[in-house]
């Protein structure tokens, strides 16, 4: 694999500690600025909000970029935003800056991919995509600790200053491996860019993103009552068992490029059902202490297995016209998943089965994704013609 990849990996990993290091900072932010933790928790929000309206803008306007400027350009974003949050003297200005910061994740992720892709084979592409996401998930397991305790130790803003050393680095890193890309973001216009993602089968595509990823989040989401109020761990179990969480996303991601590189569409579909099936399994699973750290690790695998085939399949949708827009609407389509869990499964437990049965209603997420897929794959064997057609009407 190109060494190229790597520095997009490296990019990806500042981006993953920024997107969710202030979960374990949300007390350390709320007392030094003065506001509840409910309203240091709509930082979180705030960013996701950042992701699903940058992502389309900033493609579009990038369009006439070659992909290694667009990529310097965005991690100068990710620069500025993270110094400005370190250096936000009120709540509404860290807002402010979360936004700002936001503002390039999905662009870089949607460019990244795309740029990933054509630096390898067609055999190998969604591997080198996930190669770039292994940046995400390794600053779960790296990244989003150290910050935290960088935070809790000293303060949250040194967290923030650490996190724009990083996106220094990285930047470094991208100026010297990446190579000068010839074509361009995107290279049809935007008129034409839109119509390639308003295809059916691309939105069939995102909503299945959407569906995958909202399973993931409305267990993961409330992991932490799960462990310590479900399963019976203290309080200072948690982040031990979050590490054995953050191996099974690197492990996932991987794997689910090597499959997604033999047979997309099988890779899209086990993925979903392993996900659905390790879900269902959760819930009895948490009764016994051992079986809830096994299968967390295994929630970890299942849930970032399903990336590379995603991304896969969006970009194979939209090849040509449109490909970067795809991406990276697919990448806002990732965090709108992640929105639809996490407000799905409070609803679960405010209103609905409770806690103990949050899992269940996580698992008909990926099974509505399968059927989204399905009828995806239907879609495009009605578009295209049969050999025995095209013979006949060539005869």
């Amino acid at each position: 694999m190109p060494l190229a990849l790597y520095a997009l990996a490296a990019g990806a990993f500042g981006i993953g500690v920024t997107e969710f290091v202030i979960m374990g900072l949300l007390l350390e932010v709320s007392r030094d600025l003065g506001v509840s933790v409910a309203a240091a928790g709509m930082l979180i929000s705030g960013y996701a909000l950042g992701v699903v309206v940058g992502a389309p803008i900033l493609t579009v306007f990038t369009a006439n970029w070659n992909r290694k400027r667009v990529l310097i350009g965005l991690m100068v974003i990710f620069i500025i935003g993270n110094a400005a949050c370190a250096l936000a003297p009120s709540y509404d200005l860290l807002m402010a800056a979360r936004i700002l910061t936001a503002l390039a994740h999905g662009t870089y992720f949607g460019v990244g991919s795309v740029f990933a892709a054509s630096m390898v084979g067609k055999d190998k592409q969604a591997s080198a995509i996930a190669i770039m996401f292994t940046g995400l998930t390794l600053a779960n397991i790296l990244g989003v600790p150290a910050g935290t305790w960088l935070g809790q130790q000293f303060s949250w803003r040194m967290t923030f200053w650490a996190v724009t050393l990083i996106g220094l680095a990285a930047l470094a890193v991208l100026i010297l491996l990446v190579p000068t890309d010839r074509s361009r973001a995107a290279q049809s216009g935007w008129r034409a860019d839109l119509k390639a993602v308003s295809r059916a089968s691309v939105l069939l595509g995102f909503l299945t993103t959407v569906l995958g990823f909202a399973g993931v989040f409305t267990l993961f989401t409330y992991i932490a009552p799960l462990l310590t109020q479900v399963s019976g761990f203290a309080d200072t179990a948690v982040s031990p068992i979050l590490l054995i969480f953050g191996g099974g996303l690197v492990a996932g991601n991987l794997l689910g490029g090597k499959l997604a590189d033999i047979r997309l569409k099988t890779a899209l579909i086990g993925s979903m059902a392993a996900l659905a099936l390790v879900l269902a399994v959760i819930s009895a699973a948490f009764g016994n202490q051992t079986a809830a750290v096994v299968l967390t690790g295994l929630l970890g695998v299942a849930g970032f297995a399903t990336v590379p085939p995603l991304q896969s399949w969006v970009l194979s949708k939209a090849v040509g016209a449109g490909e970067s827009l795809a991406s990276s609407l697919n990448i806002a389509a990732f965090n709108l998943g992640n929105a639809l869990g996490a407000w799905a499964g409070g609803l679960a437990i405010s209103r609905g089965p409770g806690l103990e049965n949050l899992p269940l209603v996580a698992a008909g997420f990926p099974l509505l994704a399968i059927v989204v897929a399905l009828a995806s794959f239907a879609i495009e064997r009605r578009s295209v013609p049969s050999p025995i057609s095209t013979h006949q009407t060539a005869s």
